[in-house]
Order: C-alpha cells, then structure tokens, then sequence
C-alpha cells in the first residue's frame, strides 16, 4: 500500500513537471555587443536601437525623436549629460528627444558634475581665457593658450576660442557651446558638442532650464 503511494506521487510529480516544461519557455541567450552573432534586437529607427548598437556610446551618429521635437520648447526641455558615457541628451520631461555626442573635461580640467540652471546663453561668443596666442607678425606661438598664465608677445596679440552657442553653467567658465568633439574627455571642463546639433539644442533651451550632470 505504502509503494502504491509512494509510486502515485512520483508519478504525479513527473506529470506536474512534464506540464511546468510544456508551459514556461525556455530563456533565450542575450549575446553581448561584443560577441561576434551580435543583433540589434530592437526596431531599427527606435531609440532603444540606436542605444543598442555596437558602437553606442562611442558613435558620433546623433539620435532625433522626429515627432517630439517640433513639440519640445523651453517651456518644457532639460538637458542631462552623461560625462562615463560622453552623451548629451535633450530632453522633454522624461522623454529623450536627441542623443548626442559630446567632449566633457580632461582629467586636469574636469567637468563638476551637479544639477545647474543655464546662467547665459550667447550664440557668439569668445572665449577670455583659452585660445591662441600670436606674434607681431601674426604668426601663432601658442595654440593652447591661457591668456592669465601665459606671456603675450610685445606687439602679439591673444585670441580667444569660438565658443558658439554657449550656455554658462556657472560663473567660473563652465558651459556648453560648439566644440571639437573626441570621443573622451579632452576639454578645459566645459562641455562640446557637435556643429551641426547644438543650433537646435541652444534654441530649444532658455536661462534657467536645468541642466544635470553625472
């Protein structure tokens, strides 16, 4: 009697079980970028596409959210920089609407991370304390310059660097503006972007968005 039971378990048990296997599926395998059979999972055009290719962060390409730009103001926009991921993105409330490159801060000059409002906001501007520095004659002598540390020559001249766009993050120099963008951090701390995109970002943000770096 014992047995019988015993045996009506197990063969309950191996039922249950035959069942649990024919309902759950099994789990499958997630390949890393870095794998050689790599596919992009997502639908191409989508943003979780473009985060998943295999050369994000590090592509220049830029992502646009097509139909919420046109309705992203500076009524409603912020800006969030990723300083491990050297990525910008434009932001409509919890929505991203571009994903750009950018070039913060070298390790000698880092970008403070912290939660900022634009201070300033100037589509030409120069900078007073980084350029170049040229002779009399006009020939350069100095294509990194600090016009506060070092000596101009007598009838030389200093020069500051384009820093189109720029929005001041705070008052000691920091801000974001046009800038040569490298794919690592390689600025005196403000924040570069791209030519070509940051016209739309200056033009979506105001004095006073906020801006989070991290």
């Amino acid at each position: 009697m014992l047995f019988k039971k015993i045996s009506l378990l197990c063969a309950s048990g191996v039922v249950a079980l035959l069942a649990s296997c024919a309902t759950t599926k099994p789990a499958e395998p997630t390949l890393s970028k870095t794998d050689e059979g790599y596919k992009n999972p997502y639908e191409p055009g989508s943003y979780e596409h473009f985060k998943a290719e295999k050369d994000y962060p590090k592509t220049y390409n830029v992502w646009t959210n097509t139909q919420k730009l046109p309705v992203t103001d500076q009524s409603n926009s912020w800006l969030r920089i990723d300083l491990k991921a050297q990525r910008a993105l434009l932001m409509n409330g919890e929505e991203v609407v571009m994903d750009y490159p950018v070039s913060t801060g070298k390790s000698s000059h880092p970008t403070p991370p912290g939660e900022y409002e634009i201070l300033e906001k100037i589509a030409d501007k120069h900078s007073n304390k980084y350029g170049r520095i040229y002779d009399a004659e006009g020939n350069l002598v100095n294509g990194d310059a600090n016009a506060f540390e070092d000596e101009i020559p007598e009838g030389g001249r200093f020069q500051g660097a384009p820093m189109k766009y720029w929005m001041r993050l705070t008052w000691d120099g920091v801000g974001h503006h046009i800038g040569n963008v490298k794919r690592y951090p390689a600025s005196h701390a403000c924040i570069r972007g791209p030519s070509k995109t940051m016209p739309v970002v200056f033009s979506k943000l105001k004095v006073g968005s906020k801006v989070v770096v991290k």
